[in-house]
């Protein structure tokens, strides 16, 4: 049986210290400054507490369900692209031919290409347990607004604001994690082309995420005027909650 070529395990062990190492990285780093994680848990939490004051409470239902739509649809995308690969692992000839068409592609053994194979199953199976999950949560948010009490006086139920907002947050950061697994599956599919190109889309992934998550547009409107304390009047051992939630999520 040939041998797996140095080169490509070097590669495959950065790619797996990218998305391995942005993890700890991302969750450490949301313990002590802004980002999308810590700031959409501050708005679960007001949302729920203002439910709490609703009668009617259809619209809190629309909008748990169109959250797990999103869910559901990158479950079921997931199925299908795993479908896909593995009956691609059958006949890995078949992409060879297409590839060796290309004239900067690297040419692999059998092996290595079967090898590239699986690694996109595993990152797609990744994908789908965290997506499934998240479809989980967000029904036991479902079960949780149905168990919600009505009261003017939100404040008198911070023990189940904090359960269902905790809940919501969880499954929204599985949703988050599945969809980051979808990002390196496409810089894993530069691997197929070539392993210099591997490395370089598993780096531009990580710096995208970086970006999105710690520096984007959508983070400083979240935390418009200057803060999330300032914006949303939270006493500040909400917001150490809140950060402490998020590292450990």
């Amino acid at each position: 049986m040939s041998m797996i070529p140095l080169i490509d395990v070097v590669v495959l062990a950065w790619f797996i210290a990218c998305w391995a190492g942005y993890v700890v990285f991302a969750r450490r780093k949301s313990g002590h400054t802004a980002s999308l994680v810590v700031a959409m848990r501050v708005y679960r939490r007001e949302w729920f507490r203002h439910m709490l004051g609703h009668e009617n409470r259809i619209g809190d239902i629309g909008a748990l369900n169109s959250l797990v739509t999103g869910s559901t649809f990158f479950a079921s995308t997931s199925i299908l692209i795993l479908s896909g690969l593995v009956a691609l692992l059958g006949t890995p000839e078949r992409v060879i031919d297409i590839v060796d068409d290309i004239p900067f592609a690297h040419r692999d053994s059998e092996l290595v290409w079967k090898i590239k194979i699986i690694l996109l199953i595993c990152v797609l199976a990744y994908a789908f347990f965290k997506f499934s999950w998240s479809i989980r949560q967000f029904n036991f948010c479902a079960v949780l607004i149905g168990a919600a009490p009505h009261t003017e006086r939100p404040s008198e139920h911070e023990d189940f604001i904090a359960t269902i907002s905790s809940v919501a947050s969880y499954a929204s950061e599985d949703f988050n994690l599945g969809l980051r697994a979808f990002y390196f599956a496409l810089a894993a599919l530069a691997w197929f082309l070539h392993p210099a190109l591997f490395v370089a889309s598993s780096a531009l992934v990580v710096g995208i995420l970086y970006q999105r998550e710690f520096h984007s547009n959508t983070l400083r409107a979240l935390t418009r005027p200057s803060s999330i304390h300032q914006s949303l009047h939270l006493p500040e051992s909400v917001l150490k909650e809140l950060h402490l939630g998020a590292r450990t999520a």
